[in-house]
């Protein structure tokens, strides 16, 4: 997958959509040819769970959880639960880096159709921690989240196989 660069210029939704979107396509370039073998290796001591697939799917369960619980104020299952907090994190069986991949771009895409049209100053439906919460306020955290994320997958990457990002 490539990255489309980010207008220069543009309005408010524009910018933080065309952002937001280049740091979600990053995450599949980061993926780009990780061995299935190296997709689930943790190699940080410190993150005993971060994986390139974990990575992933945590953004998978970010954007349904900001976008569809906070934006929408769906009520869609979590990702995780009291007793494994951790659970999306880790390997699910008969799934792979694809599958993670191709849930992720799904999410991405749902998660576009549920702000398609915002104003980024409306409130959205849900609420964080029973505070309102604006859509501009969701999309700047999801681009720092993503791309705090991506430089979690440059150094994951650099350890498993050998790979320094772009």
């Amino acid at each position: 997958m490539s990255r489309d660069l980010v207008p220069f210029v543009g309005g408010e939704t524009d910018l933080l959509a065309g952002w937001l979107d280049f740091h979600r396509e990053t995450v599949h370039v980061k993926c780009a040819g990780v061995a299935e073998a190296d997709a689930w290796r943790a190699p940080l001591p410190a993150s005993p769970l971060t994986s390139v697939a974990g990575l992933v799917q945590h953004l998978t369960s970010v954007e349904s959880y900001w976008f569809e619980r906070t934006v929408a104020g769906l009520d869609v299952p979590r990702h995780w639960t009291d007793e494994d907090p951790d659970l999306e994190w880790r390997p699910r069986p008969g799934f792979g880096l694809a599958d993670a991949l191709a849930a992720y771009q799904a999410q991405c895409d749902r998660s576009r159709e549920l702000v398609a049209g915002l104003d980024p100053g409306a409130m959205c439906a849900g609420r964080r921690h029973g505070q309102v919460v604006s859509v501009r306020w969701v999309l700047l955290h999801m681009i720092e989240e993503t791309a705090r994320h991506n430089g979690h997958l440059d150094a994951v990457r650099e350890f498993v196989d050998g790979v320094v990002g772009d």
